[in-house]
């Protein structure tokens, strides 16, 4: 039976880390995995999150399974952070498998409600999107969104695409900090596109996996509330692996907002029993991390603190690369890395000057030009700038 499986294509990102690993190049830099890394190159256990173990360690006294929602203390302080004032009436929640997990359940739970559902999503878009649809046999189309030119959003051809979107569709949305290309859409497009699934009755399904690394917490919540508040149904797929930086522990949530109570109830029923059927009972010492800490004051404020020391040393990196690359080229071309928010920029490059940097420079990026910001520091920055004049791009 075994030697019938097919071979799989590899993780173009995961063969970059593997390729990364084996150069031998002093000074070569990493700008491809999707992690945030300090100025040392370290991914830190933040301040408060070594506390809340250790307060779990010291309290603990069972390891026994958690409901198959999940705890809901943990539940309800992570709503709390990303919806504000949770509308108990209309929320539905479960723990997931980091936000990766809640993404797959959430497209689950689509398909349950509607097996005809087709997913809309931009383009770009983080490719893990695309390769669990193609792996569910989910239909879906994309919807312009990057313009190569400005490096900014293509609103216009974004909202003649949303518009054909039909009632019951799922329409994908990065909720802040938009995975590959770091360019986001303002409040005021955030309205736009709320009446035109208000229109269509298509249901947003929200991916906010970097809540706290664009403009603060409540800034980059600010769009998933303002959808939650506005349609009768949504679906929000949350992460806690960078803004808590937690990754390993896989700690992620699903929350479904919906028109009543009887179908906030179905909605619950539905996604526990989808939690039953893929892993049992979801993990908890990641989701206990969170909860410790978002519960507890002194705790709560020290993360916000270390967080917001985090946002900013990326807001900081951008503006020393766009100001380098300014200062080269006399123009302000590449201004838009610093107006971009979050872990990524696109810079637009062809994948012909991507394997030249890596080539000629030892800087290894995603084939369609996405860096990760946080791989860089202030020494490095400076040579990533006059690579990028050097690659032509």
């Amino acid at each position: 039976m075994l030697s019938n499986l097919k071979p799989q294509a590899p993780d173009k990102i995961l063969m970059l880390i593997e390729e990364f690993k084996a150069d031998t190049r002093q000074g070569k830099i990493d700008l491809g995995v999707g992690v945030y890394k300090d100025p040392q190159g370290v991914t830190p256990v933040m301040r408060a999150v070594k506390a809340a173990e250790q307060r779990i360690w010291e309290t603990q006294t069972t390891k026994a399974y958690t409901g198959l929602a999940g705890e809901a203390d943990y539940r309800n302080a992570l709503a709390g952070m990303i919806l504000g004032a949770v509308p108990a009436d209309r929320l539905a929640s479960v723990a997931s498998v980091g936000g990766t997990g809640a993404i797959r359940q959430a497209l689950e739970l689509a398909r349950m409600a509607n097996p005809d559902v087709h997913v809309h999503v931009s383009d770009p878009t983080w490719p893990n999107h695309l390769s669990i649809m193609k792996f569910m046999g989910v239909p879906f189309s994309e919807y312009r969104y990057f313009d190569a030119a400005t490096r900014g959003v293509d609103f216009e051809g974004m909202k003649t695409d949303l518009a054909r979107a039909a009632k019951g569709d799922i329409v994908l949305l990065h909720g802040c900090c938009h995975n590959p290309t770091g360019a986001n859409l303002t409040l005021d497009q955030w309205s736009e596109v709320i009446a035109i699934l208000d229109r269509t009755g298509a249901i947003p399904l929200i991916d906010l996996a970097y809540q706290g690394f664009g403009d603060g917490l409540d800034a980059d919540a600010e769009p998933t509330r303002l959808v939650a508040r506005s349609l009768p149904e949504v679906l929000v797929a949350a992460s806690c692996s960078k803004n808590f930086g937690i990754y390993r522990e896989r700690t992620g949530i699903l929350m479904a907002l919906a028109q009543n109570i009887e179908a906030r109830d179905l909605s619950q029923g539905a996604m526990a029993f989808l939690n039953r059927q893929n892993f049992s009972f979801p993990p908890d010492h990641g989701a206990r991390i969170v909860s410790t800490i978002l519960t507890d004051d002194a705790l709560r404020a020290d993360w916000a603190a270390e967080l917001e020391d985090v946002r900013n040393t990326m807001l900081g990196l951008r503006d020393q690369l766009a100001a380098e690359l300014r200062e080269l080229t006399g123009t302000d071309r590449f201004d838009f890395i610093a107006r971009h928010r979050g872990m990524f920029s696109r810079l637009g490059a062809t994948p012909e000057q991507v394997a030249k940097l890596k080539t000629d420079a030892a800087i290894y990026m995603v084939g369609d030009s996405r860096l990760n910001i946080a791989g860089l520091n202030r020494d490095t920055v400076p040579v990533l700038a006059r690579a990028i004049i050097d690659a032509g791009i």
